[in-house]
């Protein structure tokens, strides 16, 4: 196998109706648009062909969104799968978002068996009610990993004449596409040693429209399911090549970009090695105090101007400029960090703005570091120009691909300026700025489920994460209490999380963490911290703009002047 390797797929619903055009009946389920199914049907239905294509990716919600009529309905009740090659509430998570699009009550319970369907009862207003199965084509599978998956695919039932002639799996085009991608990944002759490559492109247009929901941010896009299935199952790839353990954040592969997006015609990949840019994307100039959306890198720099203080710098592996600032002050110190994973935006704007309220204050002691990792920021603008709605979690890592808070061995590059800042102040508390997807995460082709993040699949407010030392347990309980209580007060944010939380509820099924005045906290000791205390926001921001951008930024700002008061407060009750 050698690149640049370029390779189009002929269309799935093609290949159907001209290998059954002598059918009297077609029913499919195709990774493909509304749109796209449609005037496939009407093209079988002028030869005299009865047809219904159905999508393979989220059946259900496709099904309650095309073909089932609510009218007169009071309340409807969902039996799901359970099977036992995916994860126990796979099919209840595969029907998010259903019980907060349908305007009336849904109960979901789980099946008795693992025939892959979803049993419906619609109960009607006069009493009466409707039952109905809607198929969830899937296969078992050995990924890439090696490890047996459940995935969402391609199905195809056809009669002729009354007498069925086919009722099958079928490979569709996205599978096929994805198939090729990983195998011509996992066939190349890479050296021997990390990185193997400075960026490992893969381009991929597909012919399906992305479904707005309406329903927050909510969207059912094939293109970003993509993206995310190829990043995610390259990194599995190297982790093996490399020895490592699945998951494991210190691997540097070099960077892996999957750029997905919208165009008509057969589906096309075009896998290419790449040499870095070293360039800084320009954008629009904002207001920190009313960003709309992700700002500018001349923004970053002018919002730390504003802060003052004392300059440290460090420099990224492509050599774009890390800066930080640090205020001396009586206070206990405290460090705050944003931008460690650049596709998670808002933390970014509320370091500045924080920091800058922070510099104004008579006795303030802290260090800022808003933007740690400016070579997945650029690449975040380049592919926010692509698909602005999309997560794109190809940026949420360094160029070298690792997780910069994983990095061990020097050079340490971006992780640089942090490391700066911890050794001049010792901060007790760590403030680091983070966020997660704003709408469902999902891997189709890899068991629906994101491996080693099925925390963070569907949204669930503004979470708090604390993690701490041996001994400081009481000290990260007292300061999420208090934060949470604190956050109480920034308008309208309360009010995101009681809604994410309770369709979180209805489709993860019983909450794995605790709640603090309304927010969603989890506290975990690590022995090998750097700081006592870490206080890690996690704020739904991956996707969004406008108000909702606002919001985000001002929770992130409002967080770390709640937890830098509070820490004060802890700090002078060790001290006495």
């Amino acid at each position: 196998m050698s690149f640049p390797l370029r390779r189009t797929f002929p269309s799935t619903i093609e290949e159907i109706t001209v290998r059954f055009a002598d059918a009297t009946d077609v029913e499919a389920w195709l990774f493909a648009d509304e749109g796209s199914r449609r005037a496939a049907e009407l093209k079988l239905a002028a030869k005299g062909i009865r047809a219904r294509f159905r999508s393979a990716y989220k059946p259900l919600v496709h099904a309650f969104l095309e073909e089932i009529d609510l009218a007169g309905v009071a309340a409807v009740e969902i039996a799901y799968p359970v099977h036992s090659q995916g994860e126990p509430g796979r099919f209840l998570l595969e029907a998010y978002p259903l019980a907060g699009l349908l305007a009336v009550p849904v109960r979901f319970t789980p099946r008795a068996d693992a025939d892959l369907h979803y049993d419906v009862v619609l109960l009607h207003e006069d009493g009466s009610s409707a039952s109905l199965a809607v198929q969830a084509p899937n296969r078992v599978h050995v990924d890439h990993t090696g490890a047996q998956v459940l995935s969402p695919t391609g199905w195809v039932r056809v009669e002729r004449a009354g007498v069925t002639v086919a009722d099958e799996r079928i490979e569709t085009d996205f599978e096929a596409l994805f198939a090729t991608a990983i195998k011509a990944i996992v066939d190349y002759e890479w050296g021997p040693t990390e990185p193997f490559f400075d960026e490992l492109r893969i381009a991929v247009t597909l012919p399906i429209a992305d479904r707005p929901l309406p329903l927050g941010e909510e969207v059912i896009s094939l293109t970003e399911a993509l993206h995310e299935d190829l990043y995610f199952s390259g990194l599995e790839i190297f982790h093996s090549k490399s020895g490592r353990p699945s998951g494991d954040r210190g691997l540097q592969p070099g960077r892996i970009v999957p750029v997905v997006s919208y165009g008509l015609g057969p589906a096309r990949l075009d896998i290419s090695l790449r040499h870095h840019s070293h360039a800084l994307p320009s954008a629009p100039r904002q207001p920190l105090e009313t960003a709309q959306a992700p700002i500018a890198f001349d923004d970053v720099d002018e919002g730390l101007e504003a802060v003052g203080g004392e300059v440290f710098t460090g420099t990224s592996y492509c050599g774009r400029t890390v800066s930080g600032r640090y205020h001396l002050g009586s206070d206990a110190p405290v460090l705050v960090s944003g931008g460690q994973h650049p596709n998670e935006p808002t933390g970014v704007v509320g370091a500045l703005r924080a920091a800058q309220r922070l510099a104004g204050r008579k006795n303030a002691h802290f260090s800022v570091v808003p933007l740690e990792n400016p070579d997945g920021y650029a690449l975040a603008r380049e592919l926010y120009e692509v698909e602005p709605r999309h997560m794109h979690h190809a940026a949420r890592y360094t160029a070298l691909g690792d997780d910069l808070e994983y990095r061990q061995a020097g050079p340490l590059y971006e992780r640089d300026v942090r490391e700066q800042m911890l050794a001049l102040c010792s901060p007790a508390l760590h403030v680091n700025l983070h966020g997660y997807p704003a709408h469902e995460w999902t891997r189709p082709l890899t068991g629906y489920v994101p491996r080693n993040f099925a925390l963070w699949t569907v949204p669930k407010g503004f979470f708090l994460v604390l993690r701490h030392q041996p001994g400081y347990r009481a000290q990260a309980e007292r300061l999420a209490r208090e934060v949470a209580q604190r956050l109480t007060g920034v308008p309208g944010l309360a009010e995101l999380n009681a809604r994410q939380i309770e369709l979180y509820r209805a489709h993860a099924g019983a909450l794995t963490f605790d709640i603090y005045s309304g927010f969603p906290v989890n506290i975990t000791e690590f022995p090998d911290l750097k700081v006592p205390v870490t206080l890690i926001t996690e704020y739904p921001d991956e996707t969004i703009y406008g108000d909702a951008f606002q919001l985000g930024h001002e929770a992130q700002t409002q967080t770390v002047l709640a937890a830098y008061d509070v820490w004060q407060e802890i700090a002078n009750d060790r001290r006495q």
